[in-house]
């Protein structure tokens, strides 16, 4: 054993210049070694043909799922290693407590988000209102990660804009790292709100550099829309130490400090098809959320509880892959 492990070693150090040569030598090391085994039952006293074919067959589809099993693992690494903001996508995976409960859902059903947050006694049993309130609960129930909690802070600091008659552009879900700090632009008239979002815990402080960085993008943005009246927001969960605010004060940026996310707000967007006329709600998990936009003068709205939306005739958006959900 200990042999082979000198041998499986080296053999990893004479082909370590790439993963897709490493894992073939991996492959060939281990196809060695069954061959062996097939040797064996080949050539003793009494052979056992049928046996060694076996042995060959499963032993080729197992070296066959491993190598695969590795390239997927080694490409992981390899892009997370390039873009390790893709790390913070990991929390966001969501899976159901049991997956055995997914086997015996129709390729339709899996396409629901909701089967991620109820049981199949549940999915099946409830009516549409009961079924995706329950949801809809658990999904601000269940713990979040701090990508998703920071992209739920936007979309709340967003509502209450639009709430105010703005015209909200929510650059930080759709641009990302891209967004150069302008989380939300919010335009009324010849009027824009440029609006900073940090969801930090009271343990982070957000220090003046912060605010420097933020006046930097606004300054910015002032330049290029000359001819528009532009102001600043930093919007934060947390409190900011006095020099910062001192900064801020100076800097002409307001500050709206300790603002919670109330987490059952009026989330659930009812919107109305430019296309057909179709009144369709969107839930926060919907894969389409973010890209509706509530036009008030045209009927659309917000609300609080699937039961308003379903009583005002509007039903589940589920358009997925070609599947309409009735």
């Amino acid at each position: 054993m200990q042999y082979d492990n000198e041998i499986y070693k080296q053999s990893l150090l004479e082909k370590s210049s790439g993963f897709p040569t490493l894992l073939s030598a991996i492959a060939q090391y281990e196809g060695m070694r069954d061959e062996v085994l097939e040797e064996y039952l080949i050539y003793k006293k009494h052979p056992s043909l049928k046996g060694s074919e076996v042995v060959k067959e499963q032993s080729a589809r197992r070296r066959y799922a491993e190598f695969e099993l590795k390239k997927i693992k080694a490409i992981i690494e390899y892009y997370e290693s390039i873009a390790p903001f893709l790390l913070e996508y990991k929390d966001d995976i969501v899976l159901p407590e049991n997956e055995d409960l997914l086997v015996e859902y129709s390729e339709e059903e899996k396409l629901d988000p909701t089967v991620n947050y109820l049981t199949k006694q549940e999915y099946r049993s409830l009516s549409s209102i009961e079924r995706n309130q329950m949801a809809l609960d658990r999904f601000w129930k269940r713990p979040k990660s701090n990508w998703l909690l920071g992209r739920i802070y936007e979309r709340y600091v967003g509502y209450i804009y639009e709430e105010k008659g703005y015209d909200v552009n929510y650059v930080g879900i759709f641009k990302g790292y891209e967004d150069l700090g302008r989380d939300l632009i919010c335009t009324k008239k010849n009027e824009i709100v440029v609006i900073q979002c940090k969801n930090w815990s009271k343990f982070k402080t957000i220090y003046e550099k912060h605010i420097f960085q933020f006046f930097g993008t606004v300054f910015q943005y002032k330049d290029e829309n000359k001819d528009k009246k532009v102001s600043a927001v930093f919007y934060t969960t947390t409190k900011l130490p006095d020099l910062a605010r001192r900064f801020a004060k100076e800097l002409g940026i307001g500050l709206e400090e300790e603002l919670k996310m109330e987490n059952h707000y009026s989330c659930i967007k009812c919107n109305i098809s430019r296309v057909d006329g179709t009144k369709i709600y969107h839930l926060p998990f919907d894969q389409q959320y973010d890209k509706v936009k509530i036009e008030k003068r045209t009927g659309e709205f917000y609300c609080k509880s699937v039961k308003e939306a379903e009583e005002a005739g509007f039903r589940r958006a589920f358009r997925y892959k070609g599947f309409v959900k009735k």
